[in-house]
């Protein structure tokens, strides 16, 4: 919903929060919330970054906590905001300011994690303060957000000032969290009781996934579009990776090692994306608005799985340059459990919108595991890394030719039996 001009006074005069049409057509994600996607990833490239960095040099343990912690805040930030935008943007001035301002928050975020991730590897204490003050400052302008859709909109009043009153209550306990110095177990403890807390506002708000009028195209295609940026990191990866294989600079020590880092990276981005892009999830949405919650949380384990695998590509790179503690073993299965977790929550999503599992899914799913487990063991026995890789960049392109072959068939097939119950 763009603002047209007015006779007087501003041109993006204030629009009425009243909540948009979700059979709106056409419905497209605005160049507001494009720029908003990539300051978020921004943080996700430092998560991985910083990921990568910290289990090279043998944390895994550790990495893997910091790593999921940060991508679990990053995640829910972005799903807050961008299932409230799907219901009430207006894109007038004021929400412009406002979304502003949460950008300014993702980038305070993003300046926090250095020192979460050196105090988690340290181990004496988990220094979140910077992360708190961001996420804060991120959650405030939503909640401004929320309070305009309750003086607006009459018919979600109620649901906006429950919004207002959780997500205020939740702020008060990540400061807490933040600032207040405890052992390291209470931390951890109040860490999974907030983060709980966090995807149970929108329950305790609201109820029933589809009591706001999100549009279901439009949230797919935001998600879809944070897949795409975020599988962006996937290419650093493997920029990153290969960099100092290629004889830094100057680019004069080609090998086959930093080949098969390229074609695996961009073999294995590709083929993420276009096992992505197989599934219809606006359709799914449409028909099975109540699984809203699914899908949205659903795709947390989705974000993380990909921001993972360009870390693990990252990994490789350095482990091919001598420059860290892992061995040829760990550092592909710090590639291959990422892809695994990734495909197998992608299926996950389509399957349970199905409402069935298709049995050729679980002979992809054989095969699939088939090829990572033999890069895993190749590389455990000796093997040069480059055919652990090549397998690992294999593994989508399972379900890609069975997709193409044939199960695009049945997966009309099932589409047109749930329009028909919808």
């Amino acid at each position: 919903m763009t603002s047209t001009p007015s006779p007087s006074g501003f041109r993006r005069r204030l629009t009425p929060m009243r909540g948009r049409d979700p059979r709106e057509g056409e419905r497209a994600s605005t160049p507001l919330e494009l720029l908003f996607d990539l300051i978020f990833v921004v943080a996700v490239g430092t998560s991985a970054s910083r990921f990568a960095e910290m289990t090279a040099e043998g944390h895994i343990g550790k990495g893997v906590l910091a790593f999921l912690f940060a991508m679990f805040a990053i995640c829910v930030a972005w799903i807050s905001f961008t299932w409230f935008a799907s219901s009430f943007d207006t894109d007038d001035w004021l929400y412009r300011i406002l979304t502003m301002l949460t950008m300014v928050g993702v980038v305070v975020f993003a300046l926090g994690l250095a020192p979460m991730f050196h105090s988690i590897d340290e181990g004496h204490h988990v220094d979140t303060r910077l992360m708190v003050i961001g996420y804060v400052v991120m959650r405030i302008p939503l909640a401004a957000q929320w309070w305009r859709a309750s003086r607006q909109s009459p018919d979600y009043r109620l649901v906006a000032l429950r919004n207002i009153r959780w997500m205020l209550i939740v702020q008060a306990g990540w400061v807490v969290f933040g600032f207040v110095p405890m052992p390291l177990v209470v931390t951890a403890v109040i860490g999974v009781c907030l983060g709980a807390a966090e995807l149970l506002i929108p329950v305790l708000a609201q109820g029933g996934a589809n009591a706001t009028p999100w549009h279901p195209d439009h949230i797919a295609e935001r998600y879809s579009l944070l897949a795409i940026i975020t599988l962006g990191e996937g290419i650093v990866g493997t920029i990153g990776s290969s960099q100092g294989l290629l004889g830094g600079e100057a680019g004069d020590n080609w090998s086959w090692n930093a080949v098969a880092v390229v074609i695996a990276g961009i073999g294995l981005t590709f083929g993420m994306w276009w096992v992505y892009f197989m599934m219809p999830f606006g359709t799914f949405l449409k028909h099975r608005p109540t699984y809203g919650y699914f899908f949205g949380y659903g795709h947390i384990l989705v974000f993380v799985a990909i921001a993972a695998v360009g870390a693990g590509l990252h990994i490789l790179g350095l482990f091919l340059e001598g420059d860290t503690h892992l061995g040829e073993t760990a550092a592909v299965v710090l590639l291959t459990v990422p892809v695994a977790i990734y495909l197998a929550g992608v299926y996950a999503l389509h399957d349970a919108f199905i409402g069935r599992v298709d049995p050729l899914h679980l002979i992809n799913a054989g095969v699939t595991a088939a090829l990572l487990v033999a890069a895993i063991v190749l590389a455990a026995v000796g093997a040069p890394i480059s055919i652990s890789l090549l397998l690992t960049m294999a593994a989508p392109f399972v379900t890609i030719v069975a997709y193409e072959a044939g199960a695009h068939r049945w997966q009309a097939e099932q589409l047109e039996r749930l329009a028909a119950g919808s």
